[in-house]
Protein backbone atom coordinates (compact mmCIF):
# COMPACT_ATOMS: atom_id res chain seq x y z
CA UNK A 1 0.00 0.00 0.00
CA UNK A 2 1.05 3.44 -0.85
CA UNK A 3 2.22 6.12 1.49
CA UNK A 4 1.08 10.05 1.00
CA UNK A 5 4.14 11.17 -0.76
CA UNK A 6 2.73 14.11 -3.45
CA UNK A 7 3.25 17.88 -1.88
CA UNK A 8 0.93 20.61 -2.11
CA UNK A 9 0.62 22.30 -5.39
CA UNK A 10 1.72 25.59 -3.56
CA UNK A 11 1.60 27.79 -6.94
CA UNK A 12 -2.07 26.54 -7.96
CA UNK A 13 -2.71 27.09 -4.30
CA UNK A 14 -1.33 30.86 -3.50
CA UNK A 15 -3.08 31.60 -7.27
CA UNK A 16 -6.30 30.69 -6.70
CA UNK A 17 -6.62 31.32 -2.34
CA UNK A 18 -6.21 34.83 -0.92
CA UNK A 19 -5.26 34.56 2.70
CA UNK A 20 -6.26 36.08 5.71
CA UNK A 21 -4.28 35.16 8.40
CA UNK A 22 -3.80 35.80 12.63
CA UNK A 23 -2.42 34.61 15.84
CA UNK A 24 -3.70 35.77 18.90
CA UNK A 25 -1.60 33.63 22.12
CA UNK A 26 -2.82 29.86 21.33
CA UNK A 27 -4.84 30.14 18.51
CA UNK A 28 -4.84 30.91 14.89
CA UNK A 29 -7.13 31.66 12.21
CA UNK A 30 -7.24 31.69 8.80
CA UNK A 31 -9.69 33.04 6.60
CA UNK A 32 -9.43 32.00 2.91
CA UNK A 33 -11.43 33.74 0.05
CA UNK A 34 -11.32 32.25 -3.74
CA UNK A 35 -9.43 34.72 -5.81
CA UNK A 36 -10.36 33.98 -9.48
CA UNK A 37 -12.49 31.07 -11.25
CA UNK A 38 -11.89 27.30 -11.24
CA UNK A 39 -10.82 26.23 -14.41
CA UNK A 40 -8.63 22.96 -15.77
CA UNK A 41 -5.12 23.88 -15.36
CA UNK A 42 -6.48 24.58 -11.61
CA UNK A 43 -7.85 21.30 -11.53
CA UNK A 44 -5.37 19.41 -12.86
CA UNK A 45 -2.83 20.69 -10.36
CA UNK A 46 -5.26 20.11 -7.53
CA UNK A 47 -5.60 16.45 -9.18
CA UNK A 48 -1.80 14.66 -7.67
CA UNK A 49 -2.32 15.77 -4.27
CA UNK A 50 -5.82 14.06 -3.84
CA UNK A 51 -4.74 11.10 -5.78
CA UNK A 52 -1.97 10.89 -3.69
CA UNK A 53 -4.06 11.18 -0.49
CA UNK A 54 -6.65 8.53 -1.65
CA UNK A 55 -4.18 5.89 -2.69
CA UNK A 56 -3.98 3.76 0.10
CA UNK A 57 -7.89 3.61 0.15
CA UNK A 58 -8.31 2.93 -3.10
CA UNK A 59 -5.58 -0.01 -3.29
CA UNK A 60 -7.41 -1.40 0.05
CA UNK A 61 -10.94 -0.96 -1.32
CA UNK A 62 -10.64 -2.17 -5.23
CA UNK A 63 -9.01 -5.19 -3.25
CA UNK A 64 -11.56 -5.77 -0.75
CA UNK A 65 -14.46 -5.29 -3.68
CA UNK A 66 -12.09 -8.31 -5.93
CA UNK A 67 -11.64 -5.90 -9.10
CA UNK A 68 -8.80 -4.85 -10.50
CA UNK A 69 -7.55 -0.94 -9.58
CA UNK A 70 -7.90 -0.21 -13.66
CA UNK A 71 -10.85 -2.32 -14.77
CA UNK A 72 -11.06 -3.07 -18.27
CA UNK A 73 -14.00 -0.98 -20.03
CA UNK A 74 -17.41 -3.61 -19.60
CA UNK A 75 -15.20 -6.02 -17.13
CA UNK A 76 -17.11 -7.10 -14.05
CA UNK A 77 -17.26 -4.25 -11.81
CA UNK A 78 -15.63 -2.17 -14.02
CA UNK A 79 -18.35 0.90 -12.96
CA UNK A 80 -16.99 1.00 -9.54
CA UNK A 81 -13.96 3.21 -8.88
CA UNK A 82 -12.81 4.70 -5.72
CA UNK A 83 -13.61 7.56 -5.00
CA UNK A 84 -14.63 8.24 -8.05
CA UNK A 85 -17.96 6.37 -7.96
CA UNK A 86 -19.09 7.58 -4.55
CA UNK A 87 -21.96 9.99 -4.29
CA UNK A 88 -21.87 13.74 -4.23
CA UNK A 89 -22.37 14.18 -0.50
CA UNK A 90 -19.82 11.91 0.05
CA UNK A 91 -17.23 13.36 -2.21
CA UNK A 92 -17.64 16.64 -0.74
CA UNK A 93 -17.09 15.43 2.79
CA UNK A 94 -13.78 13.79 1.66
CA UNK A 95 -12.98 16.82 -0.25
CA UNK A 96 -13.07 18.60 3.05
CA UNK A 97 -10.71 16.36 4.26
CA UNK A 98 -8.08 16.15 1.68
CA UNK A 99 -8.48 20.09 2.05
CA UNK A 100 -7.60 19.36 5.77
CA UNK A 101 -4.19 17.92 4.92
CA UNK A 102 -3.37 20.55 1.78
CA UNK A 103 -3.88 23.37 3.69
CA UNK A 104 -1.88 22.26 6.86
CA UNK A 105 1.26 21.09 4.65
CA UNK A 106 1.21 24.43 3.02
CA UNK A 107 0.51 26.98 5.07
CA UNK A 108 1.53 27.86 8.95
CA UNK A 109 -0.56 27.65 11.61
CA UNK A 110 -0.24 27.86 15.60
CA UNK A 111 2.72 27.26 16.94
CA UNK A 112 4.90 27.62 13.50
CA UNK A 113 5.11 23.39 13.30
CA UNK A 114 6.14 21.24 9.96
CA UNK A 115 3.31 19.06 9.57
CA UNK A 116 3.65 15.99 8.09
CA UNK A 117 0.82 13.21 6.75
CA UNK A 118 2.36 10.26 6.04
CA UNK A 119 -1.02 8.66 4.91
CA UNK A 120 -4.58 9.43 5.07
CA UNK A 121 -7.46 7.50 7.03
CA UNK A 122 -9.77 6.94 4.09
CA UNK A 123 -9.63 3.10 4.18
CA UNK A 124 -11.04 3.32 7.58
CA UNK A 125 -14.62 4.60 5.84
CA UNK A 126 -16.48 1.04 6.66
CA UNK A 127 -19.46 2.65 5.09
CA UNK A 128 -18.01 3.41 1.62
CA UNK A 129 -15.86 0.02 1.79
CA UNK A 130 -19.79 -1.75 2.05
CA UNK A 131 -21.42 0.53 -0.35
CA UNK A 132 -18.58 -0.21 -2.97
CA UNK A 133 -18.80 -3.93 -2.64
CA UNK A 134 -22.36 -4.28 -2.99
CA UNK A 135 -22.44 -1.86 -6.00
CA UNK A 136 -19.77 -3.82 -7.61
CA UNK A 137 -22.57 -6.66 -7.54
CA UNK A 138 -25.19 -4.58 -8.44
CA UNK A 139 -25.29 -1.46 -10.35
CA UNK A 140 -28.84 -0.46 -8.46
CA UNK A 141 -26.92 -0.21 -5.17
CA UNK A 142 -26.65 3.19 -5.23
CA UNK A 143 -27.16 5.29 -1.86
CA UNK A 144 -26.16 7.79 0.19
CA UNK A 145 -22.82 7.02 2.55
CA UNK A 146 -22.51 7.53 5.88
CA UNK A 147 -19.76 9.34 6.73
CA UNK A 148 -15.93 7.86 8.51
CA UNK A 149 -15.93 7.64 12.52
CA UNK A 150 -13.23 9.69 14.31
CA UNK A 151 -11.05 12.44 13.75
CA UNK A 152 -11.40 13.69 9.77
CA UNK A 153 -8.00 14.24 9.94
CA UNK A 154 -3.86 13.35 11.51
CA UNK A 155 -0.82 14.78 10.59
CA UNK A 156 2.75 14.33 13.05
CA UNK A 157 5.45 16.86 13.25
CA UNK A 158 8.74 15.04 13.78
CA UNK A 159 12.15 15.94 15.34
CA UNK A 160 15.53 15.27 13.01
CA UNK A 161 15.62 11.73 14.48
CA UNK A 162 12.22 10.97 13.04
CA UNK A 163 9.70 10.90 16.42
CA UNK A 164 6.38 12.91 17.15
CA UNK A 165 6.98 15.67 18.80
CA UNK A 166 3.27 16.83 18.69
CA UNK A 167 0.49 15.62 16.25
CA UNK A 168 -2.85 17.48 15.23
CA UNK A 169 -5.98 16.65 14.99
CA UNK A 170 -8.89 17.95 12.61
CA UNK A 171 -12.53 18.48 12.24
CA UNK A 172 -13.17 19.55 8.55
CA UNK A 173 -16.68 20.20 7.10
CA UNK A 174 -18.09 21.20 3.77
CA UNK A 175 -21.45 23.19 3.46
CA UNK A 176 -23.00 24.23 0.09
CA UNK A 177 -23.28 27.74 1.61
CA UNK A 178 -21.94 29.32 4.25
CA UNK A 179 -24.61 31.53 6.08
CA UNK A 180 -24.54 32.52 9.42
CA UNK A 181 -27.04 29.80 10.32
CA UNK A 182 -25.65 27.08 8.32
CA UNK A 183 -22.12 27.59 10.53
CA UNK A 184 -24.02 28.25 13.99
CA UNK A 185 -25.49 24.72 13.72
CA UNK A 186 -22.30 23.16 12.77
CA UNK A 187 -20.33 24.81 15.87
CA UNK A 188 -23.45 24.29 18.26
CA UNK A 189 -25.83 21.62 16.80
CA UNK A 190 -28.68 21.05 15.60
CA UNK A 191 -32.30 22.98 16.74
CA UNK A 192 -35.06 21.81 18.07
CA UNK A 193 -38.16 23.02 20.11
CA UNK A 194 -37.21 23.41 24.08
CA UNK A 195 -40.53 21.64 25.46
CA UNK A 196 -40.15 24.06 28.24
CA UNK A 197 -39.99 26.91 26.59
CA UNK A 198 -41.35 26.98 23.08
CA UNK A 199 -38.25 28.26 21.28
CA UNK A 200 -35.78 26.41 18.83
CA UNK A 201 -32.11 26.02 20.31
CA UNK A 202 -29.40 24.05 19.45
CA UNK A 203 -28.84 20.56 20.96
CA UNK A 204 -25.30 21.49 22.23
CA UNK A 205 -23.65 18.75 19.94
CA UNK A 206 -21.78 20.40 17.55
CA UNK A 207 -18.25 20.56 17.14
CA UNK A 208 -16.65 22.64 19.97
CA UNK A 209 -18.77 20.28 21.89
CA UNK A 210 -16.79 17.70 20.22
CA UNK A 211 -13.71 19.04 20.07
CA UNK A 212 -13.71 20.16 23.57
CA UNK A 213 -14.57 16.57 24.85
CA UNK A 214 -12.35 14.95 22.91
CA UNK A 215 -9.58 11.83 24.46
CA UNK A 216 -6.32 13.11 25.11
CA UNK A 217 -4.88 10.66 22.56
CA UNK A 218 -8.04 9.81 19.20
CA UNK A 219 -8.20 6.67 18.50
CA UNK A 220 -6.95 8.09 14.87
CA UNK A 221 -3.36 7.72 16.63
CA UNK A 222 -4.12 4.27 16.88
CA UNK A 223 -5.39 3.88 13.57
CA UNK A 224 -2.59 5.85 11.90
CA UNK A 225 0.34 3.65 13.66
CA UNK A 226 -1.33 0.50 12.19
CA UNK A 227 -1.04 1.47 8.67
CA UNK A 228 2.65 3.37 9.67
CA UNK A 229 4.05 -0.56 10.48
CA UNK A 230 1.82 -2.17 7.48
CA UNK A 231 3.17 0.26 4.77
CA UNK A 232 6.65 1.60 5.71
CA UNK A 233 7.71 -0.04 9.67
CA UNK A 234 11.55 0.60 8.91
CA UNK A 235 11.25 4.53 7.88
CA UNK A 236 8.58 4.97 10.55
CA UNK A 237 10.17 2.88 13.27
CA UNK A 238 10.79 6.12 15.62
CA UNK A 239 7.47 7.30 14.83
CA UNK A 240 5.61 4.29 15.73
CA UNK A 241 8.19 3.65 18.72
CA UNK A 242 6.75 7.33 20.04
CA UNK A 243 3.19 6.36 19.19
CA UNK A 244 4.07 2.98 21.16
CA UNK A 245 4.34 5.08 24.38
CA UNK A 246 2.02 7.47 23.96
CA UNK A 247 -0.86 4.85 23.11
CA UNK A 248 -0.37 2.32 25.90
CA UNK A 249 -3.66 2.63 28.73
CA UNK A 250 -0.67 2.89 31.89
CA UNK A 251 1.56 5.29 32.14
CA UNK A 252 1.18 6.64 28.88
CA UNK A 253 3.50 9.61 27.78
CA UNK A 254 1.24 12.89 27.20
CA UNK A 255 2.24 14.19 23.47
CA UNK A 256 1.23 17.82 22.87
CA UNK A 257 -1.33 18.44 20.78
CA UNK A 258 -2.78 21.34 18.11
CA UNK A 259 -7.02 20.95 17.06
CA UNK A 260 -7.96 22.13 13.19
CA UNK A 261 -11.48 22.99 12.87
CA UNK A 262 -11.82 23.47 8.98
CA UNK A 263 -15.20 25.22 7.77
CA UNK A 264 -15.30 25.19 3.75
CA UNK A 265 -18.03 25.44 1.78
CA UNK A 266 -19.19 28.26 -0.53
CA UNK A 267 -19.94 31.91 -0.38
CA UNK A 268 -23.17 33.53 0.35
CA UNK A 269 -24.04 36.78 -1.25
CA UNK A 270 -24.74 38.21 2.58
CA UNK A 271 -21.17 38.31 3.27
CA UNK A 272 -18.73 40.37 2.39
CA UNK A 273 -15.71 40.22 1.86
CA UNK A 274 -12.99 39.21 4.82
CA UNK A 275 -15.50 39.11 7.01
CA UNK A 276 -15.13 36.34 9.03
CA UNK A 277 -17.60 33.47 10.52
CA UNK A 278 -15.67 32.10 13.54
CA UNK A 279 -14.43 34.84 15.75
CA UNK A 280 -10.44 35.60 15.21
CA UNK A 281 -9.81 38.56 17.53
CA UNK A 282 -9.59 36.23 20.31
CA UNK A 283 -9.56 32.76 21.06
CA UNK A 284 -13.86 31.74 20.82
CA UNK A 285 -15.33 31.39 24.62
CA UNK A 286 -16.38 28.11 23.31
CA UNK A 287 -13.44 26.30 23.11
CA UNK A 288 -12.27 25.15 26.63
CA UNK A 289 -9.40 22.25 25.20
CA UNK A 290 -6.31 22.84 26.77
CA UNK A 291 -4.61 22.77 23.36
CA UNK A 292 -3.64 25.19 20.85
CA UNK A 293 -6.36 25.67 18.29
CA UNK A 294 -6.24 26.48 14.14
CA UNK A 295 -9.86 27.40 12.93
CA UNK A 296 -9.44 28.08 9.08
CA UNK A 297 -12.85 28.93 6.55
CA UNK A 298 -12.69 28.18 3.23
CA UNK A 299 -14.74 29.94 1.26
CA UNK A 300 -15.50 29.27 -2.24
CA UNK A 301 -17.25 30.94 -4.84
CA UNK A 302 -17.72 27.79 -7.33
CA UNK A 303 -16.59 24.61 -4.94
CA UNK A 304 -18.93 22.25 -6.56
CA UNK A 305 -17.02 23.02 -9.76
CA UNK A 306 -13.91 22.22 -7.90
CA UNK A 307 -14.46 19.30 -6.15
CA UNK A 308 -16.76 17.34 -9.29
CA UNK A 309 -14.02 18.70 -11.31
CA UNK A 310 -10.85 17.35 -9.40
CA UNK A 311 -13.07 13.94 -8.55
CA UNK A 312 -14.26 13.27 -11.95
CA UNK A 313 -10.87 13.34 -12.97
CA UNK A 314 -8.84 11.27 -10.80
CA UNK A 315 -7.21 8.24 -12.31
CA UNK A 316 -8.29 9.62 -15.64
CA UNK A 317 -6.04 7.85 -17.68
Amino acid sequence: MPLHTCPPPKKAINRWLKRYPSEVGNYGHLLLEQNGKCDDALIAELVGYFESAHADAREFFHAQMGIDLHPDAGAEGSQVTYPTCLPPITRRGLFGEVMAGMLTEHYDYIGGHNWKIPVFLFRYHEDAEAYLFALARDEKRKREVYGRRGSDFLALALNETGEVVRFIVGEAKWRKKLQRSVVDELMYGKKSKNPDTGKLEHDGKGIWYQVNRDIPVPHGLRQLQRLLREIDPEGYSAAIATLDRVLVVKDARPLPRTNLILISGGDVPSREARYSLIPWEEIPDDYTAPHDLQVVELILSDGDSVIDGVYDALWST
